[in-house]
């Protein structure tokens, strides 16, 4: 799905995709992804505006329902932001695996060795997220994920 979109369209759903996921909203639902293709004037305020209510229903101590049909109607309707700041993206429950587990390599390795170790940790456009190692070999996260620390340092050539 991603590979449709308009170049511009992938910057700015890559930057909001974490929270929206978080938030609820299912990428793999067939009317979201028509609703992304179709409507990418004013995409970037209409993601604003759906993470900018679930904020707001968070304060009131209330959930957003049906995360997907909000954002379907936020893009057809073009709404905006009201109050938008960047910082609501900063939410650590808004991160991604890829993130996840580079901070938890820090820790587990230690920056260094992390860095000296692994080149990034990324998501293709197919949703495909896997760790780059500096010595070129690649690994799945989800792979990662299950042979634990020690197996994949060992991978990684160490």
């Amino acid at each position: 799905m991603l590979s449709e979109l308009d170049e511009v369209v992938k910057v700015i759903f890559r930057k909001y995709k974490p929270a929206l996921s978080y938030i609820g909203v299912d990428f793999g639902r067939e009317d979201v992804q028509q609703a992304l293709l179709e409507g990418y004037d004013g995409i970037e305020g209409a993601f604003q505006a759906v993470i900018e209510y679930w904020y707001l229903l968070q304060r009131q101590q209330r959930l957003l329902e049906y995360p997907s049909a909000c954002l379907i109607t936020a893009i057809t309707e073009q709404w905006q932001p009201l109050n938008w700041q960047e910082e609501y993206l900063d939410n650590p429950k808004f991160k991604t695996a890829c993130e996840l587990w580079w901070e938890k390599a820090a820790q587990v390795w230690g920056e260094q060795a992390r860095n000296q170790l692994v080149a990034d940790v990324t998501e293709r456009d197919d949703g495909y997220e896997y760790i780059l190692f500096r010595c070129g070999k690649t690994l799945p996260l989800t792979t990662a994920q299950v042979w634990g620390w020690e197996r994949v340092l060992e991978f990684s050539g160490q």
